[in-house]
């Protein structure tokens, strides 16, 4: 699999000009419903934009289901010698809450690593090992240094001792540091992540204070559709190991395959955020899980190839979507055609501008020019990163007006994405030198990361 990925510049409202078009299509099977739509609803054939098409994915409610899936998780906690004192006793609690949410039937493991690995407690139902975990638990201390890679290689293995297509598998890491212990590269890290998304593993990480490796943390966690955290404060880890728990226990389907087949005239050219397989005038995205009323979306870019110039509804693309629902155990399946109607009328065309799907659109772009912004200022250019910055916070700040506003305005919860993402662009533009950078850049990175994945907290 290829990840697709392109550095774009900035890119103003006249970028999007009237290239886009929507079709409200939704689709509801089983437990998953499934939108389709796209910037515009009539397309101008004069024009050559690129054109945008969002997918949306959406399960139902937990109360509207009849139980949830069981829970098989891997915690992986750092005990090297940085976690001493304030930071392994907020650890200990926040396992401890995280474990509170947990039923009998779930399957639970912990390991803890520094220098060596040491499995504190084997994978089996919580029922009988309550007691066992909670005095794992206390008896963790901390010294000697990190070997990450092999402590979440342990953790892989734990849920694959007890993984099931019916149960969430994941595995939670908790690091403060830098793995200098073994395979240490982001490169390597990323690929054992891979590997566990393979076996239908997700790995959540969550990075503690300012010295971890960010980039390393962030890439284990997207190549295997997991979570990303950044806690500044030990005092945050209780609620965050809550809050991820809280996402483990509302997984309402897993091993989610979306396939985009562009029709004649449009071909695919990325997704924007997404590890994704462009073969042709083929798209394939897998998702790990779907939580339950946490919406996630596909955004892909499309070239028009051919000028069309009927007036008539055509199809421009069919999606089909795979998933394994884990209410009933059956492989289930929701498909739809995504229409467009076409015109030579520009002021046609972008009065039927979709500013909902468009909004969602404008945040994948602003991450991108936030990453743009990252790797400026990594190679030392702070006053390009920050130019970079503001141009983005404009960016936002314009599109949300417009976006926000008028006839059939974009949901108030994409408009406070977009007002969320303008003010951490100018306060990151202000944290760039060097007392600031360590602390900017990792809260840069989770942004960036919950943007791209719609990740729930």
């Amino acid at each position: 699999m290829s990840f697709v990925r392109t550095v774009s510049p900035l890119l103003g409202l006249a970028a999007f000009s009237a290239a886009f078009f929507s079709t409200g299509t939704e689709i509801r099977a089983a437990e998953v419903r499934l939108a389709a739509e796209l910037g515009h609803a009539v397309i101008d054939t004069t024009a050559k934009d690129k054109i945008y098409l969002r997918l949306s994915l959406k399960a139902l409610a937990a109360r509207e289901r009849d139980r949830r899936a069981p829970i098989n998780v891997a915690l992986v906690i750092d005990r090297s010698g940085s976690m001493h004192g304030e930071r392994l006793e907020a650890a200990k609690k926040g396992v401890e809450a995280a474990l509170e949410r947990l039923g009998p039937e779930d399957i639970v493991s912990l390991v803890a690593y520094n220098h060596d690995v040491d499995v504190l407690l084997p994978a089996g139902r919580l029922g009988t090992k309550r007691d066992d975990a909670e005095r794992a638990i206390n008896r963790l201390s901390a010294t000697g240094t990190t070997a990450l890679y092999a402590g979440v290689k342990e953790g892989g293995e734990q849920v694959k001792s007890h993984r099931s297509d019916m149960q969430v598998n994941r595995v939670v890491l908790l690091s403060d540091g830098l793995a200098n212990v073994g395979p240490s590269s982001t490169r390597e890290v990323a690929d054992l992540g891979r590997a566990l998304a393979g076996k239908g593993i997700s790995v959540s990480t969550i990075g503690l204070g300012l010295e971890y490796n960010d980039e390393l943390m962030q890439r284990l966690a997207a190549v295997s559709d997991g979570n990303h955290v950044f806690v500044e404060r030990p005092s945050d880890l209780a609620e965050v190991f809550d809050r991820e728990f809280g996402d483990a226990l509302s997984i309402a389907a897993r091993d989610i395959t979306i396939t985009i087949e562009c029709k004649a005239g449009f071909r695919p050219t990325r997704v924007l955020g997404r590890d994704a397989e462009i073969a042709g005038s083929r798209v394939t995205v897998t998702l790990a899980q779907l939580q339950a009323e946490n919406e996630r979306y596909v955004v892909v870019e499309l070239e028009p190839t051919v000028p069309h110039k009927s007036v008539r509804a055509e199809e421009v693309a069919h999606v089909d979507v795979a998933y394994l629902n884990l209410d009933s155990g059956a492989r289930d399946a929701v498909a739809t055609a995504v229409k467009a109607r076409f015109t030579e009328d520009a002021k046609e065309a972008e009065a039927s501008l979709n500013k909902a799907v468009m909004s969602q659109v404008t945040e994948q772009i602003a991450t991108e020019n936030s990453e743009r912004a990252m790797e400026l200022r990594n190679q030392g250019d702070v006053t390009a990163a920050r130019q970079v910055l503001m141009d983005n916070a404009s960016f936002l700040s314009r599109n949300k007006t417009i976006f926000g506003s008028g006839s059939a305005p974009a949901p108030a919860a994409s408009i406070s994405t977009l007002d969320k993402l303008e003010e951490r662009s100018r306060e990151a533009a202000a944290s760039l030198e060097e007392g600031d950078w360590e602390r900017t850049r990792r809260a840069m990175r989770y942004d960036q990361h919950k943007s791209k994945v719609q990740q729930a907290y």
